[in-house]
């Protein structure tokens, strides 16, 4: 006789599972199969112990210990794409016991996106992870509080900019570009993301030594610290000593292409005791894998859960008025899983980017909130008086919306906004004209 406990020994309530360990991933799947709980188990199965075919060593108490467990399947209203091919949509929810891949990002993903990959239009939607799985990364090393309270800033929303244009630029230009943005109010200053460690024209012990003399110059003269987020994205085999090179030199921050090394390899940077100065991931890469709205993995799970997880101290990303536009909702979910209470582990800053200009901080602010950082590369650099006056110009913005005045009104006193409205214009719909992408 097939007992109950039999019966049921591959399905679960989500919440019963994750007491028990169980990582809960959400899926997105449209198929043309009839018969959600086959499709169901077969995703179960594929990413545990079975296969497509029954063979020697699957046994019962093998499959109970270590296999997936089907958890929800719900069906809903098909999409019309759906409705034209007979395709139906299910939410599917999984289980899978955090034992089988250990505090293992790399492992984690071969699990919940591997080989059901390539299996058709299914999309990982969410993965939630019980506080045994959380308690073993370390998380962000400053995140949010860590990094003002190396900047001394606690009361205003945060400015970062990129050296521009991205590339070709020697180690004298840079240093001149990041001590004028300094100056005129920059908080942070990121490499581009496609400038490597040591390209000929631009050797990082060159440029991390000029711009780090520049920081000290521009303290003195202003009170206020600036980091220097240097990229070391290199092969994961010669990250950790890119790390160390710059840390040498005394860079005062560090900054990764998250997507492109990897989240485990950028994790060995974030997690190394070695590594005391803030982490910033560059989103680059990352709508490869979450743009699809059929494949993939989805921006709150591969950016907002797992960047963070990762030790993301911060994190470029899109906003709604600019040349890569982000959906609002994405937006949200992202910021909000940065900065939502997760057991121990700290709070992502937001570096909403992508042809930020004044023009559209309170726009971006009404969206975000405060405790951001917005960041302008062309905003600054592109300013008709300088980079010293565009920095100025974002600071003053961020200003008037802490005084709750109009930029308009502000600009009648401070003269790098009103020549940033007058070049870029004075509503979102005028900034959105200037981005030729958009087009």
């Amino acid at each position: 006789m097939l007992s109950y406990q039999d019966y049921n020994m591959l399905y679960g309530f989500p919440e019963v599972e994750f007491e028990k360990d169980y990582i809960v991933a959400t899926y997105q799947v449209i198929s043309a199969s009839g018969n959600a709980e086959k499709l169901a188990m077969a995703i179960a199965d594929e990413q545990t112990t079975g296969t497509w075919t029954k063979v020697k060593y699957e046994t019962t108490e093998k499959k109970r210990r270590y296999g997936g467990k089907v958890l929800n399947i719900f069906r809903i209203p098909p999409i019309n794409e759906a409705a034209a091919t007979n395709e139906t949509i299910y939410i599917i929810q999984i289980g899978f016991p955090i034992s089988n891949f250990a505090a293992d990002i790399s492992m984690l993903l071969t699990t919940v996106i591997g080989n059901i990959s390539a299996s058709g239009k299914l999309k990982l939607l969410d993965l939630s992870m019980p506080k045994a799985f959380v308690q073993q990364f370390q998380g962000p090393k400053f995140g949010i509080p860590g990094i003002r309270d190396v900047l001394g800033v606690h009361d205003r929303p945060l400015l970062n900019c990129m050296i521009k244009p991205c590339l070709s630029w020697t180690p004298d230009e840079g240093a001149e570009l990041f001590y004028e943005a300094a100056v005129g109010g920059v908080d942070i200053v990121k490499d581009d993301e496609l400038l490597s460690a040591d390209m000929p024209f631009c050797p990082l012990k060159e440029r991390v030594t000029k711009f780090m003399e520049k920081e000290r110059q521009a303290y003195e003269e202003t009170g206020e610290h600036t980091l220097y987020t240097v990229n070391i994205t290199t092969d994961p085999a010669h990250l950790r000593e890119n790390a160390y090179r710059a840390l040498e030199y005394g860079a005062n921050a560090l900054m990764v292409n998250f997507y492109t090394v990897g989240l485990a390899g950028a994790r060995m940077i974030t997690e190394d005791p070695n590594i005391n100065v803030p982490i910033l991931a560059h989103v680059d890469f990352s709508a490869a894998t979450f743009a699809s709205p059929y494949h993939g993995v989805s921006e709150l799970a591969w950016v907002g859960r797992l960047a963070r997880l990762a030790g993301a101290d911060m994190h470029i990303w899109g906003q709604p008025i600019g040349k890569f536009p982000v959906t609002q909702l994405g937006l949200s979910r992202v910021s909000h899983a940065f900065t939502q209470d997760w057991y121990h582990i700290r709070p992502t800053l937001i570096l909403p980017g992508g042809g930020t200009v004044p023009n559209v901080v309170p726009d971006i602010m009404r969206i975000m909130g405060e405790d951001i950082c917005l960041a302008a590369g062309g905003g600054v650099h592109g300013h008709p008086d300088g980079s010293r006056a565009g920095a100025r110009a974002m600071r003053q913005a961020i200003d008037a919306c802490m005084n709750h005045t109009s930029l308009g009104e502000y600009a009648e006193t401070h003269p790098e906004l009103a020549v940033a409205l007058k070049t870029w214009g004075r509503s979102s719909d005028d900034v959105m004209k200037n981005y030729d992408l958009m087009k």
